[in-house]
């Protein structure tokens, strides 16, 4: 994959490239717990599912730090190279890749010592306790394998290996499906056995996903970029920030319902073991949903962080619209089913007696009821991690899983026991979804902002063939009119080159008079009475005649180079007699003057008004003395502009226009 091809060619042909693979990717992944679950249900009993699913939240955890570190990696690989910053890139991906080896071996530490205690934490019970010890100490032996496995997955996907990434995925998945009817069914190892056909299909995708990292197109990983660095790492697990809360709030949020279950499921009907297992069914069941709406979703990434970082705003705004509109199709088809086929769902992972399919029936209709907002919650929060801001892609999950969720719940179970928690998460959805479009909103305005500045841009850039050759555009200004900023910006506008500050140099190496003098002295005349005695008497020039002599000499070689704009120094005199020079004089009244010199030139407010008289009273010496014309007279200026009433910005816009439109023959003053 070329770079340049994310930044031309079809956005639907780009999504098409990036997400079907990356929507493979993530529902292998999120198969295969669901795969564990179905065998587990049917080989074991729904409590084994149960026990699964009090072990699923160290998983997430898990699986949280490895997508902070692989998204966040993959945003900064894609953004650097739309900014066409290689090495940086390649610093990026080595200590994303780093930080990931680094947790995975701490997390399977702490996971294999406290286990037991862990489980507590996530609302297990004394049914469960066994079955969950048995899965959950096998699964944290390939917490570094699953995490670092995955972690690479997303760095090759935005390295443009999306069917590489894929390949490692299905692998492993088609191992643990498997191992899973050998170890369940032949071998009859129980729960024990669903975790390690698990760990066995994450290593086979943790090998090859290794393997390929010899094998980057965009870029290349040695010895050299292998070097942690903490200000890099950080960098790259905030871009992944939103993945990470993502992933933890599904943690935060299994925790809490386990808990309220344990507690109010002995007021209910239903118990604690069966809301518990069911839940857990369901909430993966959804992982399906999330899962292609992810992989859509992530699947833009590099798109949208490749055009964004080249600037390419309307590319931006197209790539987001088609993901919209693709993850709120799937939406809407999956409420539907969740809404009209219920039983048949539930019943994939198992049979159960009539309560267990009445609380299975209810979860799916109540809990999912606006599954169809996901296709713009969830995008959302992806959209504004890929683009670089972490934060509001944060505070978009956050919102719902926590901030909404959470407080419901409690709420809602001590008025309603278990079912209050199933009530809960409707709410958070419709509040959520208000967060997302409130955010996207704004963040489209801004958007076409920028895509109107970019065509603004353009415009100059093709403006830029449409200036003459070796046009000269001189300023004289007032000082405090902002006259050098506005030159500075034509000289942008134009694609041109701007003397001013440089010219110092220029005229020193000229007249051998030192830099110093030359900015302290080159809008002075010092012509008082013993000075002119001392130039008669030596038959010599004064300094201030070699500076002007010299500034003469530089400023008409440099008008023979090519087109630019000559900021000051008597130019428009020196190149009265040079066709295509263009004369302009800026001015400002004496109340913004004051402004400026105060705001940028650090004068104080208080003699600001004596020093800006001084130093322009100092210009106009100068220029009469040398020219022998008035500096203020706007017939020596072929426009003249009060910078006040336009501003900057516009004034510079305005010439611009000018230089382009104006001739030889029809010079006058605009004044």
């Amino acid at each position: 994959m070329e770079n340049s091809n994310l930044g031309t060619e079809k956005i639907s042909k780009l999504l098409k490239k990036f997400a079907i693979p990356c929507i493979i990717s993530l529902l292998v992944n999120a198969l295969y717990n669901i795969v564990d679950q179905i065998f587990i249900g049917w080989g074991v009993n729904y409590l084994g599912n149960g026990a699964t699913n009090i072990i699923f939240p160290i998983t997430v955890i898990c699986l949280s730090f490895a997508l902070m570190f692989g998204d966040g990696t993959s945003a900064y690989l894609s953004l650097k190279l739309g900014e066409n910053k290689k090495k940086e890139a390649e610093k990026g991906v080595a200590n994303g890749i780093i930080i990931s080896v680094i947790t995975s071996i701490l997390l399977c530490i702490v996971v294999l010592i406290f286990l037991p205690q862990l489980i507590n934490i996530f609302g297990c019970t004394d049914a469960l306790r066994e079955y969950a010890l048995s899965y959950g100490y096998i699964i944290a032996m390939g917490i570094p394998f699953v995490m670092v496995g995955t972690t690479l997955n997303s760095i090759i996907r935005a390295d443009g290996s999306p069917k590489y990434s894929m390949a490692s995925m299905v692998t492993g998945a088609i191992i643990n499906i498997i191992l899973d009817a050998v170890a369940i069914f032949v071998l009859k190892w129980g729960v024990m056995g669903a975790a390690v056909a698990t760990i066995v299909g994450q290593f086979v995708t943790f090998l090859m996903n290794v393997l390929y990292i010899r094998k980057f197109k965009t870029i290349s990983i040695n010895k050299e970029n292998l070097k942690f660095e903490f200000k890099t790492a950080k960098t790259v697990s905030m871009l992944g920030i939103s993945s990470f809360i993502t992933q933890m709030a599904i943690v935060v949020v299994i925790s809490v319902q386990n808990s309220l279950f344990r507690v109010y499921g002995e007021m209910s009907r239903f118990g604690a073991d069966i809301p518990i297992t069911v839940l857990g069914i369901v909430m993966k069941m959804t992982q399906i949903l999330i899962s292609i709406i992810i992989g859509i979703s992530a699947g833009s990434q590099p798109i949208v962080g490749f055009n964004y970082g080249a600037r390419k705003f309307d590319r931006v705004k197209e790539t987001l619209k088609t993901v919209l509109i693709l993850s709120t199709v799937v939406s809407v088809v999956a409420f539907i089913l969740f809404q009209t086929i219920p039983e048949t769902l539930i019943g994939i992972f198992g049979s159960g007696d009539a309560l267990y399919n009445e609380f299975a029936c209810l979860t799916f209709r109540i809990f999912l009821m606006f599954v169809l907002f996901y296709g713009i919650q969830i995008p959302s929060g992806i959209f504004f991690q890929a683009i670089g801001k972490p934060t509001k892609s944060a505070f978009i999950t956050l919102s719902r899983q926590i901030l909404f969720f959470i407080p419901a719940a409690i709420i809602l179970s001590s008025m309603y026991n278990v079912m209050g928690v199933i009530y809960a998460q409707p709410v958070a959805d419709i509040l959520a979804i208000i967060i997302s479009i409130t955010l996207l909103v704004i963040e489209m305005k801004k958007l076409g902002k920028e895509v109107q500045n970019n065509r603004t841009e353009v415009a100059y850039e093709e403006s830029k063939r449409e200036v003459a050759n070796n046009v000269i555009i001189t300023i004289s200004r007032e000082y405090g009119s902002g006259g050098r900023y506005v030159g500075e910006l034509l000289a942008k506008r134009l694609g041109i080159k701007l003397y001013d500050k440089d010219l110092i140099q220029i005229i020193s190496n000229k007249s051998g008079l030192s830099a110093t003098y030359i900015e302290n002295n080159e809008q002075n005349i010092h012509g008082n009475l013993l000075s002119s005695f001392n130039t008669q008497y030596y038959n010599n020039l004064s300094n201030d005649d070699k500076l002007f002599i010299a500034e003469t000499k530089a400023i008409k070689e440099i008008a023979e180079t090519g087109s630019c704009v000559i900021i000051g120094r008597c130019a428009d005199f020196i190149l009265r007699d040079k066709e295509n020079v263009i004369n302009i004089f800026l001015y400002s009244s004496e109340e913004n003057k004051v402004k400026r010199a105060v705001q940028y030139y650090g004068l104080q407010e208080k003699t600001a008004v004596s020093e800006i008289n001084k130093i322009n009273k100092s210009r106009e010496k100068h220029y009469n003395y040398y020219t022998q014309r008035n500096w203020k007279d706007l017939n020596n200026y072929d426009i003249a502009i009060n910078v006040d009433s336009y501003g900057t910005k516009e004034t510079a816009d305005i010439l611009a226009e000018f230089v382009n439109n104006i001739s030889k023959e029809t010079k006058g003053v605009i004044a």
